[in-house]
Order: structure tokens, then sequence, then C-alpha cells
């Protein structure tokens, strides 16, 4: 399923080639605008207390353990054109987020602004499959009746961590990793890479508690779940959380064979983590994916610099600094 770089080109065709990759991401707002998103949550960091503020989840000490909180907002527009999809989403995407954190879900809850109850059953039978696919209750929320207008939806997930994968503990001189579930397809020409919905419920159950295993058995420095800005727009949240920078290889990027490399650095996929990793225990880390045939692999180094370096075969081109 993956590509693979093959014979290596001149480094005029990889400079090139890094040019037009480089013009391509900086066209994409949702690689930009998660470069900035520490500006959308400054107003919290004055009220966060103890608890830092940047990472997929609140991680809230309680005793020698964690809680977990999180929360997403649906698109209306995704909202509209696929309620089924939606609503199985917003669960999905709130447990990947727990697991980026090293923890295990324990419930959800959802928050649902629907013209009708009747017009809001695709949503909770999205729901409904999500949380039975994922072994994770949805034990309540808040719903509206409008009457009039679109659906809105959000959902927010608890859950507990033994052991914290943060985004604020990367070190320079980690491997940059990228896990992820390659048996999957495209949600017709949208960004979404879906290798959840028709997975057996005991292989997604088993996949997302790969992470809070690795989180226990202290093998991963800091980590990130790929969200819709991509791969880069996410490392760039990470990078910035942990005051460090990289260099990313876009040449080795694990992807579909049937996707260019422009579609797959913004994707959103359904399974998928960076992590920042001591070169010690990359092998392990891999093979702990490859066991339960998820694809892990390099495509980068932390560095100690504050910026964002992108590499293509031989060549490199500063991306973003901070």
């Amino acid at each position: 399923m993956t590509s693979n770089p093959g014979i290596a080109a001149p480094a005029g065709d990889d400079a090139a080639r890094l040019e037009q990759l480089s013009t391509f991401l900086r066209a994409q707002r949702s690689i930009t605008a998660k470069a900035e998103i520490h500006q959308a949550y400054a107003p919290a960091q004055a009220l966060s207390g103890a608890v830092r503020v940047g990472d997929d989840c609140a991680a809230i000490p309680d005793g020698e353990e964690w809680l977990l909180l999180a929360a997403e907002g649906m698109l209306g527009s995704f909202v509209a054109g696929d309620p089924w999809f939606a609503g199985y989403s917003a669960v999905m995407v709130n447990l990947s987020d727990v697991a980026a954190m090293g923890g295990r879900p324990i419930a959800v809850v959802d928050v649902l602004w629907t013209p009708g109850l009747e017009s809001a059953g695709a949503i909770w039978e999205g729901m409904s499959a999500a949380s039975a696919a994922y072994g994770v209750p949805v034990v309540g929320g808040h719903t509206t009746i409008t009457r009039d207008g679109p659906a809105y939806l959000a959902a927010a997930v608890m859950g507990r961590a033994r052991r914290l994968i943060t985004s604020f503990d990367a070190r320079p001189g980690d491997d940059l990793l990228m896990a992820i579930d390659l048996r999957g397809r495209w949600m017709g020409g949208n960004p979404f890479w879906n290798a959840s919905t028709g997975a057996p419920a005991g292989r997604l159950r088993a996949d997302m508690a790969l992470l809070p295993a690795l989180a226990e058995d202290g093998l991963c420095h800091a980590g990130k779940d790929i969200s819709n800005g991509g791969i880069l727009g996410t490392l760039a949240m990470l990078l910035e959380c942990s005051q460090v920078g990289a260099e990313v290889w876009l040449d080795r990027l694990p992807r579909p064979s049937d996707s260019t490399v422009e579609r797959w650095l913004v994707a959103f996929p359904s399974y998928g983590y960076l992590l920042s990793v001591a070169p010690a225990q990359s092998a392990l880390v891999m093979d702990r994916f490859a066991a339960r045939d998820i694809v892990c692999a390099p495509i980068g180094r932390i560095t100690a610099a504050p910026a964002l370096v992108l590499g293509y075969g031989a060549a490199r081109l500063p991306f973003l600094a901070w």
C-alpha cells in the first residue's frame, strides 16, 4: 500500500520538486491556520491554572493518574452534507485525541442543535455506530430544537491516562515517526482517509490501545493526532508547544499507492499519529505498530532550532519558523 522513493533523482530535480510542494503547502489554509492556532487559544492560557493549553486533550492531574478532557465541533457544511459520517466522526476524532495523549476513553457527551429530532436521526445513527465500534458509551449531552436553520454538532470525551504523551516534550535528536493505518479509502473527493467505518470493532479498539501502551512503557517523548491541518499543520502545533524544530522528508512519507504527495499532505486520516521518539526506541515502537499491520516509519528528526524545514531527496527548504 505504501509508495517508495525509488531511484534518487538528481539534486536539481529534488530542489524543483521541493519548491513545487512548498508553494502548494503555503496555499493551503488548513495548514497555515494550524500554524497560527496558538493565537486562537491564547485567551485560555490565563484561565487554565496548572493545566497546559495546546495539547490534544486537557490533562488534569488526578492522584497518580490524569483525567483527559477534549472536545470537537463539526463543520456545519459537513453535518449538512453527510450527517451520518459527521455523527460518527464526532465520536471517532475525540477518541483519537484521547489515544494521542496516552489515554483510554471513558465516555462521550454530545451537543446538538437541530431543526427537529427526526432530521437528526442520521446524526444519531452515526454516533451510535462509532460508540458501538469503539466500545465507548455516549452518556448524555445537550440537544436544542431550533425549529429552523441547519443542524450543528459537537462532542466531548473524557478519558484517563496512567502516563502522558504530550505535545510539550519533543526533544532535539528524536526521530520523528509517522504511524498511519493505510487499510482505508478516500471519502469521495474529500481529504478524509477513512480506515475506520467497516473495520472490525476488535481491531479498532486494539489499535487505539497501542498509544496508551507506548506511553505506559515510556517509549514516546511526545506525539499528536494528525488532524485536519494534515501532517505539517499538526507537526507545527507539536513543535511550537515543545519549542523545538524539525526536518521532514516529504519523499519518505508512508502513503497509499493511489495518492499523490500533495493530496496526502492535506489528508485527515482516521488513524494517524506523529511521534517524537528517542532513536534507541524507534525500532521497538515501529515493531509495535507493524505487529498490528499499521505502518510506522521515520519521516524526519527533531531539531533544536525553532523552525520547520522541508526535505525532498537531497534538497532542503525552510518552511516555517517561530
